[in-house]
């Protein structure tokens, strides 16, 4: 019988939390600098940020729910290609995304950011249409396809908010 490490277990959850901590965590570790337009007081905010706050709590609402969906109704009964296509999704396009998007939000060129931003974008977008399109389209119900546009359109809307922020 294969046993299966802890981090196997928990690896797309781990992947989906951390653009979401590590963006909080860097504004208030960047709170002070003038590219984040963040002002004295915390309310008032870029319209973007308030964007990207409330539908990156969505994307990550849907994600957890989804997961946990996975774990308790489904009692991981995923292939390991599924399993490591949603992986892949969060960890070779999410996370190069965020650390793209935040360089180029610091900088004060972001022009030679944007072609990179675009092909992970692409990359990702392909990994989520796989996921979606071999592995969800027949089996899911309404409540894990619910889970999932949380997930993707939330995802989308911030990513466009912020892409808008540091762009716009």
């Amino acid at each position: 019988m294969q046993t299966t490490s802890p981090f196997k277990l928990y690896r797309s959850l781990l992947l989906l939390l951390i653009p979401p901590l590590l963006f909080g965590l860097l504004l208030f570790l960047f709170n002070d600098n003038p590219k984040l337009r963040l002002g004295t007081h915390s309310f008032i905010l870029p319209p973007q940020l308030w964007i990207l706050f409330f539908s990156g709590i969505i994307a990550t609402l849907g994600g957890v729910l989804d997961w946990r969906f996975h774990r308790y109704v489904l009692k991981m009964q995923l292939s390991q290609k599924e399993r490591d296509a949603e992986a892949q999704a969060l960890g070779l396009g999410g996370l190069p995304m965020f650390a793209l998007m935040w360089g180029a939000m610091l900088s004060d060129y972001p022009s030679p950011y944007l072609i990179p931003i675009l092909v992970v974008l692409i990359y990702t977008v392909v990994l989520i249409c796989y996921d979606e399109f071999v592995f969800h389209r027949k089996r899911c119900g309404k409540k894990e396809n619910l889970y999932h546009r949380m997930l993707v359109f939330g995802n989308g809307i911030a990513w466009l908010a912020w892409f808008h922020l540091i762009y716009g």
